[in-house]
């Protein structure tokens, strides 16, 4: 379904705000882990280890959309802060594994709580319909986009 043309996309605003939106998000949950000495995007690969289970880098890049040198990079400071080892993969010894450390599964058992603040503060202004709606279209319009993480993570949950 087409919804704008070229006048009227002069005017369209949702890619700034879901930007915005997502930048906002970012800087919340910055805030939320710096205590912890962890960023947004480390939060982000510790959670996706923790609750969809991912073991290798390979599989986080796409989860987050990042390239294998970035990915690389950000699991080389989660290694060097303590959260987390590289090991060769038993089945196959050309692959790694990501583990977490005992310091890793401490922290991941926390992020849930600290993820639900974070959303709260993100969501605040909006009514418990409002959020469910507001998810409802999004996940609408990643699968229509043919987003796979979203087909094979959040479906119709």
């Amino acid at each position: 379904m087409k919804h704008f043309t070229p006048e009227q996309f002069k005017h369209c605003h949702l890619g700034l705000l879901l930007g915005r939106a997502a930048l906002l998000k970012d800087r919340i949950i910055d805030t939320h882990m710096e205590p912890h000495g962890i960023t947004a995007a480390q939060f982000k690969v510790l959670i996706i280890m923790a609750q969809f289970g991912v073991d290798t880098p390979a599989e986080l890049c796409r989860h987050l959309s990042l390239d294998s040198g970035s990915m690389t990079r950000m699991l080389d400071r989660l290694e060097q802060k303590g959260f987390l080892a590289r090991q060769r993969s038993e089945a196959d010894r050309r692959q790694v594994q990501l583990v977490l450390t005992e310091q890793g599964q401490q922290l991941t058992d926390r992020l849930p709580d600290i993820g639900a603040d974070a959303m709260n503060e993100l969501a605040g202004a909006i009514t418990p319909d409002e959020l469910q709606t507001l998810e409802r279209i999004l996940k609408k319009i990643l699968v229509a986009a043919g987003d796979s993480i979203t087909l094979l993570r959040v479906g119709d949950k």
